[in-house]
């Protein structure tokens, strides 16, 4: 049985996010959707709200759970014995980042596969900050993320 771990801060999930998420079910046994808690980034949404969040996106997804981590994403990844890295790819920017977290992530445990998915045309680009700013202006974010997060963005910004 192979799992694999989507690690990112979903700050709030996205369609995108989903969309890799939902590929990546297709191809390995078990994905697991790994919220980092302590990000280097300013973040809109808890922990707990941003799995919850996620948890009600992939509800009806068998193979698909979502879990909340603190520690390096390779620790996290043996400790729930993955074999794989999940990561999304919009653009070249992308690209640049995400192979110096790969090689990193390959020198601190060689046994775990870094596997890049490339973003579906229609989300490449897309990402939470993004939404975060449109909402943030009071602008309809409903097609780009679940409605209930689109709700929980109204209400953030509401306030």
């Amino acid at each position: 049985m192979i799992t694999a771990v989507y690690p990112g801060s979903f700050d709030p999930v996205t369609n995108g996010h989903l969309d890799i998420t939902s590929r990546a079910a297709r191809v390995f046994d078990q994905v697991i959707v790994a919220v980092y808690e302590r990000p280097n980034k300013r973040l809109l949404f808890s922990a707990e709200q941003r799995v919850r969040m996620i948890g009600q996106a992939i509800q009806d997804w068998p193979n698909v759970s979502v879990d909340r981590y603190e520690s390096l994403t390779v620790e996290y990844a043996r400790q729930v014995g993955a074999q794989v890295l999940i990561r999304g790819l919009r653009a070249l920017t992308d690209f640049e980042l995400e192979l110096q977290m790969a090689h990193i992530n390959q020198r601190l445990d060689p046994g775990i596969e870094v596997i890049c998915l490339m973003a579906s045309q229609s989300y490449s680009f897309l990402s939470s900050s993004i939404v975060k700013e449109i909402a943030a202006l009071g602008a309809n974010v409903s097609s780009l993320v679940p409605a209930h997060v689109a709700r929980a963005l109204g209400e953030h910004f509401a306030d």
